[in-house]
C-alpha cells in the first residue's frame, strides 16, 4: 500500500466538492483554518461554487475538478469539502495514474467512501475524516486537530475505547477498510468493491431505518463478506430511524451483533467516527492492530 507523504507547512492542497452542493460561505471557516492555522496553500476547485440540481455542478464538472487535483504533482492532499451524494456517479471515470505517480492524501467520509475505496483498490492509503465544511461545527476542535495530526504525521497514540457490552474479545493485525455502510453495500459487484478477506472492516451510517441496517448487515453475511473478516470496528450510527407503526426492537449495535454472531473475529463497538462529534480520523488501507478485551478496546497504527 502506498502511503502518501505527510504534509508540512507551505504545502499545496486542493479542496473540491465531488458530491452535494452547499453554500460557499459555509466553507469559509474551514478554508481559513487550512490557510491561517495549518499554513497551507489551498487550491479551490470550481465545484465549490457550482450547482446543478442537488450536486456541486454537473458530473463532468465535478469529475474534471477532482481529476485536475489528482493529476497536479504539486498538490499534496485533496480534501472533499462535504459528502451528501454524487461521488458514486463519477468514481468510475476517474484516472488515478497521476495520483499514483505523485501520491497524495484523499480526505473525506460519508459519500466520499466510494472514492476512498477507489484509491484503496488501487493501492493508495487515504483518510476517513472530517471535511472542511464541517470544521465550523467541531466546536471543541478535537476532530480538526485529530485530522491535522494524521495529515502532518504527528498522530502516534492508539485509540482507546471503554468496554462495551457487545464487544467480542480478541486481537488482530490487518489493513482497515470501509466507511459508510450504505456506500459499501452499493459498491458490491462494482469497480469500487473491495476484498474484505483478512481485513478489519469499519462501518458507520446516518439517517437509515433500522430495517435497512438489518438488511445491509445480512446482505454482507449472505454474500460471504463477513466470513473472512479479521475484525470489525463499529462507528457512529447517527439519527437512525425507527418505524412508529412497526418498531424493530433492537438498537443499531444489537442489529450488528446479531449479524456477526457465529464468527470468531474480534468486534469493537463505540468508535467515535462518522456523522457525529467527535469524528476521529481513520487511515484506510493501512494495517492496524485491533485489541478487544474486557477492560476496553484499542486500535493502533504503526506509522
Amino acid at each position: 500500500m502506498i502511503i502518501p507523504p505527510f504534509l508540512k507547512p507551505g504545502d499545496t492542497v486542493g479542496v473540491v466538492a465531488p458530491a452535494s452542493h452547499f453554500e460557499y460561505q459555509d466553507l469559509q471557516p474551514g478554508l481559513a483554518i487550512l490557510r491561517d492555522q495549518w499554513h497551507l496553500n489551498v487550491i479551490e476547485g470550481e465545484s465549490l461554487q457550482a450547482r446543478s440540481g442537488p450536486f456541486a455542478g454537473s458530473d463532468d464538472l465535478r469529475r474534471r475538478d477532482l481529476q485536475q487535483l489528482f493529476d497536479n504533482p504539486d498538490v499534496r492532499a485533496v480534501l472533499a469539502a462535504r459528502g451528501g451524494y454524487g461521488s458514486y456517479r463519477i468514481a468510475d471515470s476517474l484516472d488515478l495514474t497521476g495520483l499514483i505517480r505523485h501520491p497524495k492524501w484523499l480526505v473525506g467520509f460519508s459519500d466520499i467512501t466510494v472514492l476512498l475505496s477507489l484509491l484503496v483498490g488501487h493501492g493508495v492509503a487515504c483518510l476517513h475524516g472530517i471535511m472542511p465544511r464541517g470544521f465550523a461545527k467541531d466546536t471543541t476542535g478535537e476532530s480538526i486537530e485529530n485530522l491535522r495530526q494524521w495529515l502532518f504525521g504527528e498522530h502516534h497514540t492508539p485509540y482507546q475505547l471503554p468496554p462495551h457490552p457487545l464487544n467480542r474479545a480478541g486481537q488482530t493485525t490487518a489493513p482497515v477498510v470501509g466507511g459508510n455502510l450504505t456506500l459499501l453495500i452499493n459498491s458490491l459487484g462494482t469497480p469500487t468493491d473491495l476484498d474484505y478477506t483478512g481485513k478489519i472492516l469499519f462501518i458507520e451510517d446516518i439517517d437509515e431505518t433500522l430495517f435497512s441496517l438489518d438488511r445491509m448487515m445480512h446482505h454482507l453475511r449472505r454474500s460471504g463478506r463477513l466470513a473472512g473478516l479479521a475484525g470489525l470496528v463499529v462507528g457512529q450510527f447517527t439519527d437512525m430511524v425507527t418505524s412508529l407503526s412497526l418498531p424493530f426492537g433492537l438498537s443499531p449495535d444489537e442489529i450488528i451483533a446479531q449479524a456477526v454472531a457465529g464468527y470468531d473475529f474480534p468486534v469493537c463497538y463505540g468508535l467515535p467516527s462518522g456523522h457525529d462529534t467527535p469524528n476521529w480520523t481513520l487511515p484506510i488501507g493501512l494495517p492496524a492492530t485491533l485489541t478487544v478485551a474486557e477492560t476496553g478496546a484499542a486500535l493502533h497504527w504503526a506509522l
